[in-house]
């Protein structure tokens, strides 16, 4: 597959992950670096995230599960809505942040519950 076919392909994911999400604060585009971006549409979502051996849901449950551990708050902003766009039930990420906490710590946990009541209230669940 060709740069051109990972951009297009990436920039499709991307857009499907970010469907519904304010743009204008910052929230999904950062200003970043032309090459770095290109690289990300590229690569992680042309190329990693289009592999044939995991689902959309899963490669998205697991980054939802890396940010958590990593205490990445701004990510999983744009990630937890993400996976909700992608069709991964709010329960198994409630399930996953408990999870989590077990190996990732306490506070870390109490922290995606918080992310993820901001960007998915349990009313709209």
């Amino acid at each position: 597959m060709s740069d051109e076919d990972k951009r297009r392909k990436g920039i499709a994911l991307f857009k499907q992950l970010t469907e519904g999400q304010e743009r204008s604060a910052g929230t999904v585009r950062a200003a970043l670096p032309e090459k770095f971006t290109r690289y990300t549409m590229e690569h992680l979502f042309g190329d990693v995230w289009q592999g044939e051996e995991l689902s959309l849901q899963q490669r998205s449950l697991i980054t939802c599960t890396i940010l958590v551990a990593l205490n990445r708050e701004a990510e999983q902003r744009i990630h937890f809505p993400g996976a909700r766009n992608l069709g991964v039930p709010r329960e198994q990420l409630e399930a996953m942040i408990v999870h989590a906490a077990h190996y990732a710590g306490w506070p870390v946990a109490a922290s995606a519950f918080r992310v993820l009541g901001e960007v998915w209230p349990v009313a709209e669940a």
